[in-house]
């Protein structure tokens, strides 16, 4: 007999203190960071630009799936646990003790992510000083802001966020004038779009696209936040289904269009991992401080969703602590209501960013982002699943689709398609040799999670069995 664990009493329950601005603001800043500012550069590399865009492009519309089978669910039952709550009600309490999991170490460990591609940044004005100091530095800084109230944390991220949508606008208006000649670039002539002739749009072939696939789902990771952050949002029927409306809009404009302009601008070979094109491209241009500028906001970016990983992390650890899925110390909230126990062993994770201190930084970075990729695209699948199980059963107990506030059209091919496109993405995996063990790491936590929870429960069940036993 499975459990979902006890409520939580209105004396535990987090404020709702975000507003309709901190999650639309939330949505928007969600896949604006190192996926964007670092890894779109590295998937050039790799794919070639066709393999770039394309990728993108089906990411996007699997990402477009998994968040409108979210938003059904998160407009039904805006809380805080979010996709792993959903999970343990319509598929099982283990299904959702394995997701929860699964979300957490991938959330977690993209925090750690986040503070190495910072220590990587800081490099640009400190190269003499070692990564893993920036990112002790880093840890620290995001602990103390953690630890402050919701709307400290939701305020901060809409500063964060709206910093963020103005350096990309900037960088796209740059990078079409770079493009054209309007701004000449240092020792190159205007590329226009010679970059992206066809005969070099999939350098390494087209099958390399489901390779890189992994660090697509990494970059759009996070927009999912949104679903947990429901559960402290002041008025979630109206504010979630804007913020899914944003999804594509702000794909297409932000990803794509960075896409197409550094592909233009930068020969595929050109880029890489270890500084971002963003400021390279500024630096080429010439214009007066602008290269430091664009740093220091990508600077701010990639911390702004390492934050945004670790309020993830902290409130779904809480959830899954009032469940009875996660041990009890963590749903304990302090005087301003943070569940500051959660927030400490969220942050123990972020301490895997440390491992540049005897690793180079690049490894550590594809290692961690193979991980939260793997991880993220698990949960996809685990959410896509639990609104097909939930409209199942609500429309068996007597539900009408005209009182859901929020639908998800064409089902229940919308899920299924999700779910498809998610699974054929991790056996791809199996084919890459360099995210092969990552592959293998992912799958077995995931089912030494489930065996984990199905053998507690059973031995549980045993002692209440043999407690009645000798009541009678």
């Amino acid at each position: 007999m499975e459990k979902t664990g006890q409520p939580i009493s209105q004396q535990n329950q987090l404020n709702r203190a975000m507003k309709s601005r901190h999650l639309f603001m939330l949505s928007i800043g969600g896949v604006i960071g190192t996926g964007l500012f670092l890894n779109a550069g590295y998937t050039i590399n790799q794919a070639g630009p066709g393999g770039a865009l394309a990728g993108y492009l089906f990411g996007g519309l699997i990402l477009y799936l998994v968040m409108v089978c979210l938003g059904e669910l998160a407009v039904h039952m805006p809380v805080t646990g979010s996709f792993q709550t959903y999970a343990s009600r319509y598929i099982s309490p283990s299904a959702g003790f394995t997701l929860g999991w699964m979300y957490f170490i991938g959330s977690a460990t993209t925090a750690g992510l986040e503070f190495t591609a910072a220590g990587i940044l800081m490099q640009r004005w400190f190269p003499d000083i070692s990564i893993w100091i920036w990112c002790a530095l880093f840890i620290a800084l995001l602990f103390g802001l953690n630890a402050l109230t919701t709307r400290a944390f939701g305020e901060a991220e809409y500063w964060f966020a709206g910093i963020k949508v103005v350096a990309v606008i900037f960088f796209i208006l740059i990078g079409v004038a770079a493009i054209f000649g309007i701004v000449p670039l240092e020792d190159r002539p205007a590329p226009e779009f010679a970059n992206l002739a066809p005969s070099g749009l999939f350098p390494a072939g087209f099958v390399i696209l489901f390779v890189t696939m992994m660090n697509v789902i990494f970059s759009y990771q996070g927009s999912e936040l949104i679903g947990i952050a429901a559960g402290e949002s002041e008025n979630p029927d109206k504010d979630i289904p804007r913020a899914i409306r944003n999804v594509l809009f702000r794909i297409i404009i932000f990803y794509i269009s960075s896409i197409i302009v550094l592909s233009a601008i930068f020969p595929a070979t050109e880029l890489g991992l270890l500084e971002s094109p963003f400021v390279t491209l500024m630096d080429l241009a010439g214009i007066p401080y602008a290269p430091d500028i664009m740093n220091f906001v990508i600077l701010t970016a990639i911390l702004s969703v390492g934050n945004s990983c670790i309020y993830a992390s902290t409130r779904l650890l809480w959830s899954m602590s009032n469940e009875g899925m996660a041990p009890r110390m963590f749903g304990a909230l302090n005087k301003r209501k943070v569940p500051f126990s959660a927030l400490v062993f969220t942050m123990l994770f972020s301490l895997l960013s440390l491992l540049t201190s005897f690793m180079a930084a690049d490894t550590v970075f594809v290692l961690l982002m193979s991980i939260a990729g793997i991880s993220v695209t698990i949960s996809w699948i685990g959410i896509a699943f639990s609104q097909l199980m939930f409209r199942r059963k609500y429309l068996q107990g007597g539900g009408k689709l005209e009182d859901l506030k929020y639908k998800v059209p064409f089902y229940p091919l919308i899920p299924i398609v999700c779910i498809v496109f998610c699974i054929s993405i991790l056996l791809f995996l199996a084919f890459d040799p360099t995210q092969r063990l990552s592959l293998l790491i992912g799958i077995g936590f995931l089912i030494a999670s489930y065996l984990f929870y199905y053998f507690r429960n059973k031995v549980k069940d045993k002692a209440v069995i043999k407690k009645e036993d000798l009541r009678l």
